[in-house]
This record gives structure tokens, sequence and C-alpha cells, in this order.
């Protein structure tokens, strides 16, 4: 199945550059390209795309606003939104992920990381760059921010004990390999509790299981460093 992306940036050279990347590839092409968020928007309800390539800074309305009005809305439900920007930090990060982007990656990720983070997502998985710690993320998340709900610890009460430890070591970071490794199950099993776990629990992805895995208080985030 061919992958359909669309592409969000202001630079015209950049969105090329992607193009090109993408389309060389057998199991992906790009559909449209928007030059903010806006357009986003309005490209994303045009095609249903299975993945939006977003800038962060764009003028008007920015990747941010723009993330969070296609994941909330239900008929793009299908759509995962990809953070790629220059401004990698923790707090975009957590923004990104509250606005329901299902990865972030750095503008000076090289070519195969890319096109790896696309599919990725594509298949419902998270991605988070090396700069987004899984300490810094995890603080971020769990603090709340005005008009932001949290999710309700009554919400895992449709967990089994097993998918609650599942989602809780996939909160802390780890892979589906590694998790299988110390659970002593297989890969795929630890993938079928995630997928479980996330049709319980209403998440889109395994990012927004993360997400409600730490605002409901399954997972506590770690203590903030010193200054």
């Amino acid at each position: 199945m061919t992958i359909r992306v669309l592409l969000a940036d202001d630079q015209a050279l950049l969105r090329a550059t992607f193009r090109i990347l993408i389309d060389s590839c057998d199991d992906m092409e790009v559909v449209d390209e928007a030059t903010d968020g806006k357009e986003a928007i309005e490209l994303a309800l045009a095609h249903h795309p299975d993945v939006v390539v977003m800038d962060i800074r764009m003028p008007g309305t920015d990747g941010l606003a723009a993330t969070a009005a296609i994941c909330d809305d239900p008929d793009l439900s299908a759509t995962r939104v990809l953070i790629l920007t220059t401004f990698e930090v923790d707090e975009y990060v957590a923004q990104a992920l509250r606005s329901g982007a299902s990865g972030f990656l750095g503008k000076d990720v090289r070519a195969e990381e890319l096109l790896t983070a696309i599919r990725t997502v594509a298949s419902g998985d998270a991605l988070l760059s090396p700069l987004a710690t899984r300490a810094l993320i995890a603080r971020f998340l769990a603090s709340p921010v005005p008009s932001t709900q949290l999710a309700s610890p009554e919400r895992l009460a449709a967990l089994t004990a097993r998918e609650r430890e599942v989602t809780a070591l996939a909160a802390e970071g780890h892979s589906n390999n590694e998790i299988a490794e110390r659970l002593f199950v297989s890969p795929l099993t630890v993938r079928t509790h995630v997928h479980r776990a996330m049709a319980k629990l209403h998440a889109r992805d395994r990012a927004q299981l993360v997400v409600i895995a730490y605002q409901s208080g399954l997972v506590q985030p770690p203590p903030a460093p010193p200054r």
C-alpha cells in the first residue's frame, strides 16, 4: 500500500527536496504541498493523506495549531502528523504531542531517517528524535497547561494487568523488542497488547497512548534535574 504524504512548510526549496526524496520511494508519494498551517488543514481535508510532514514555524497558522486541528477532526482520524523543524526543543515536543502529533524530528535528519520516520508514524507507532529525551518529555506531558484536560485514572480500568504493564513500559520509551525481552514474550504479543490498549483508551496512536499513560498517573514522571 502506498503511503500518501502531505508536505507543510513555508520554504519552497525544502518542500521540493522532500518531494523528490519521498516520490523516489516505491511505497510512498506526495499528494500535495502546503505553505502554511491553514493551507495544511484545507489540503488534509481534501486529500486525507496518511501522513502530514509538518513544520512548526510558518506564517499565519503555525504547525502546532494546524496539528491540533487535523488531529481533532474526526474526518481525519486516519491521518498522522510528523513534526519536522529546526526548533527541536523540549517545550515544542510536548506541545506537539499534546496536539496529537505522532512523531517529532529535527530538520538536520538524514534522508533515510526521514523516510523511516514517515513509515513509522504511518504504521501507527510513535517516533521521537534522540534530543527528545524520555525524562524531559515525561515531565512536560505530566505538567498540566491551561485548557489541557488530564486523562482520568478511571480510563485505565478497561485495561488488563498485562496491558497496563505494557502501556507503562511503552510510556517509559521502550520499544516493542525491549518490552518483549523484559516480559519474556514475543514482539508480536507486545504489539497486540499495545493496539488493544490503544483501542480501549481511544488513543489514535502510540504517541497518544503515552500521553494518556502519564496524564492518568499510570507512569510517574521523573523529578526535574537540579539546576
